[in-house]
């Protein structure tokens, strides 16, 4: 009790009342009676942002010794935000006092808020130039890092350059039906799930689950996801090749996206790289595939199948398709496109610095590949 009437500033006295209630004589000899105060129940802002009761929460618990993990842990809270919570809303005096930090934490929080591009033309010409060359926000964020490491005035939070976008007015790179996102939107979209089916294929074919790795280990390089990104009414389609281990993007030219013009395509492609580098291909079960046996046979791949309609087996490559559609929109006939003119798209995906590779370019580390293997190629 007398370290929480300290903390909001009263007596002891005081906040005994508050909490139990009191009665009052009058001189006229009745009594008043008053009821202990009703605690607050304040809704946070969003689910995002740290309720006081949570920082009630954190101010226990780190009193006790736990750190962010096994507080993020009874919490539900990411170890990193408690990590934050605590760095940031320190008080003067080194401890971390809830009250306070919920007090200082909402007024950071005022709007509104003027844009930091908008105040900073430096750094909105940098953000702008990246974004011309289909950068995304979170590459951008972590380049400047890297170009200015010694001036916060050149840092901009991820989401700060997705607000920006987002915000009507902003004026950035956006005009009328545009947006200068990969995924061609000006607001946020929730993912849906999908639902399973049944195998496709009634030959012998390898499923996801025969593999000797597991989605999460990219050890070992030479292991490949694949997917077709297909126009309207799927006439016309592009094939994509993407190295797990490096994220080393390749792209297929199918003017007829026929199951011999793919396995055409994915020999050729496969044609330079040393065993060592086409270990495996995994594919969802598309009749594209129907020559799986042929592919597995002239490549020396082993051919995989995912889950019937489950995508995200193929993360790598989901993700990879999801920012071709900058250069390949939807709705689009793919037919147009040359070999030339993926063969440029891809050399400026595989230039592109990615985060999952500590910000790194995957043609560094193909490449890097390449040299450290020499046996013979394909016939």
């Amino acid at each position: 009790m007398a370290a929480a009437a300290r903390e909001v500033g009263v007596s002891r006295s005081a906040a005994n009342i508050w909490k139990n209630g009191t009665t009052v004589r009058r001189k006229d000899g009745t009594v008043k009676i008053v009821p202990p105060l009703e605690p607050l129940s304040l809704r946070p802002l969003s689910p995002r942002f740290l309720s006081e009761q949570e920082r009630i929460q954190i101010a226990d618990l780190a009193s006790r010794g736990a750190g962010p993990t096994e507080i993020g842990k009874q919490l539900g809270r990411s170890p990193s935000t408690i990590s934050r919570e605590l760095r940031r809303n320190e008080h003067g005096s080194g401890q971390y006092r809830p009250f306070h930090a919920h007090s200082i934490a909402a007024t950071r929080r005022r709007r509104p808020k003027p844009l930091k591009l908008s105040l900073n033309p430096q750094l909105r010409s940098y953000v702008t130039a990246r974004l011309k060359e289909r950068w995304s926000p979170q590459q951008i964020s972590r380049a400047l890092r890297g170009v200015h490491p010694d001036d916060p005035a050149m840092r901009i939070a991820t989401g700060s350059i997705y607000l920006a976008i987002y915000r009507p007015g902003s004026g950035l790179l956006r005009k009328p039906d545009t947006s200068p996102l990969r995924t061609g939107r000006d607001h946020r979209r929730a993912h849906t799930r999908m639902i399973r089916a049944g195998r496709r294929f009634a030959q012998p074919m390898l499923s996801i689950h025969d593999r000797d790795f597991g989605p999460a280990d990219r050890s070992v390089a030479g292991h490949w996801e694949g997917d077709l990104i297909l126009g309207p009414h799927n006439r016309s389609a592009i094939g994509t090749l993407v190295e797990r281990q490096t994220r080393y993007v390749k792209l297929l030219h199918l003017p007829a996206h026929t199951s011999a013009g793919l396995h055409e395509a994915v020999v050729r492609s496969f044609g330079h790289l040393p065993p060592g580098l086409r270990r495996s291909i995994t594919w969802d079960q598309g009749t594209e595939m129907a020559k799986h046996l042929d592919i597995a046979n002239d490549t020396g791949a082993k051919v995989y199948f995912c889950d019937a309609a489950s995508p995200w087996q193929r993360g790598s490559n989901e993700n990879t398709n999801g920012l071709l559609r900058q250069y390949f929109p939807k709705s689009t006939n793919l037919a147009v496109h040359s070999p030339g003119d993926l063969a440029r798209v891809a050399h400026e995906l595989n230039r592109r610095p990615r985060m999952t590779l500590g910000d790194r370019a995957p043609e560094d580390l193909f490449d890097r590949l390449l040299l450290s293997q020499n046996p013979p190629p394909l016939r």
